[in-house]
């Protein structure tokens, strides 16, 4: 009877560990059922793992049957055609898949997790390729907010179905408002054929994969949350844009590269860092002053020297004119005479006229006349009158 006893105990016991493992295959990786998106774009898939997978080898398989499907891309081996690209955050448990340039042949996947010596564990998604806009889909699938505050994301819709926001392996909210985690969630559909979703009062722990739903189509989105940074610096290109969000004091610097409509988020810790090229317009400006006045300082020195060299040593001369008038005398009457004198300056040959020694040259007019008597006889006498 024992014996009986302990073989259906064990039995019993087989079984439980057969239905676990077939349980635990079947939650341990959690994604998107089905997406919308436009021929030709990229689309940001994520996939949930449990903490025993953080090590193991993470890919995407292309095909409806698992035992069919191809590997496209691996954590530990890239694709060399760049249609895929996949990255692992071990901090969260996710590793996001990025697939581009949708084509109507791209609709069937796997998220799996390599198993060694089992069974690989996996959950497949379908993507619906369109021609123009998606029946679902977002502004950005990559959304940042700041700590105590709130975002705001928009779901475009064009199907049918009870509209839903929810956390990647967590809770949804459904109808106007609700919570998740703790954090306010509400929602309303005011314009038409927009389903708008506010969280507010975020927390850091916030941050991670969420998802939009409007019947059976889920579009998922990513949401950082972060300290509110004290400058932003955006670069972007053609095909690649890069945002570098520098937080205040030592905190985190979180990098997101974009390909079209794309997302791949990576978190590194480093210290605050100070972009020189914001100097580059004010020293600009001091440079371009500093050579105006220079430029003013060379141009009077030249005219200052002109000058100073234009300046001629010689005197000019004057001319005085004296007016000589002789004196009448008692005696008899003298003919007038008018005898004009010319005096000169003359320089002893200094550098300038103001520092020449001037001599002065005075000339002695003498006139002689002789005088006549009554009878208009000379009478031998001469007057002699000096001035």
């Amino acid at each position: 009877m024992f014996e009986v006893y302990s073989l259906t105990g064990m039995a019993a016991h087989l079984i439980i560990l057969l239905l676990f493992s077939v349980l635990k295959g079947v939650h341990s990786i959690t994604t998107v059922s089905k997406v919308s998106v436009e021929a030709g774009k990229s689309i940001s898939i994520p996939c949930l793992y449990e903490s025993q997978y953080i090590n193991h080898v993470k890919y995407l398989c292309e095909g409806y049957y698992w035992n069919f499907c191809r590997y496209v891309v691996k954590t530990n081996k890239a694709d060399p055609s760049g249609k895929y690209s996949i990255c692992d955050d071990k901090n969260q448990k996710v590793f996001t898949v990025i697939i581009s340039q949708l084509t109507y042949k791209n609709t069937d996947y796997w998220c799996a997790v390599e198993i060694n010596g089992e069974v690989d564990d996996k959950q497949y998604f379908q993507l619906s390729v369109t021609t123009g806009n998606p029946s679902l889909y977002v502004d950005h699938q990559r959304i940042t907010g700041y700590i105590g505050e709130s975002t705001t994301m928009r779901c475009h819709h064009s199907n049918s179905g009870e509209m839903k926001w929810c956390r990647l392996g967590r809770n949804c909210v459904t109808g106007s408002s609700g919570a998740i985690d703790g954090t306010t969630v509400t929602a309303h559909m005011r314009d038409p054929n927009v389903f708008t979703v506010t969280m507010s009062g975020l927390r850091s722990k916030d941050s991670g994969w969420y998802w939009c739903a409007k019947g059976d189509i889920q579009i998922p989105v990513y949401l950082n949350v972060t300290e509110k940074p004290n400058t932003i610096m955006i670069s972007t290109s053609s095909t690649v844009s890069r945002t570098t969000h520098t937080v205040a004091g030592s905190e985190t610097i979180i990098k997101m590269e974009q390909w079209n409509n794309s997302t791949v988020v990576e978190n590194k810790e480093n210290r605050v860092s100070f972009d020189p090229r914001i100097l580059i317009i004010p020293l600009s400006v001091l440079i371009w002053i500093v050579i105006v006045v220079l430029l003013i300082w060379f141009i009077l020195r030249h005219k200052q020297r002109k000058a100073d060299s234009s300046v001629t040593p010689t005197a000019e001369e004057e001319i005085i004119y004296s007016d000589v008038r002789p004196k009448k005398r008692s005696l008899a009457k003298v003919d007038k005479e008018v005898t004009y004198s010319e005096v000169r300056l003359y320089e002893k040959g200094k550098s300038s006229f103001a520092e020449s020694e001037m001599e002065i040259l005075y000339s002695s007019v003498v006139t002689k006349q002789r005088m006549k008597r009554g009878d208009g006889k000379d009478t031998g006498v001469t007057l002699e009158h000096i001035s």
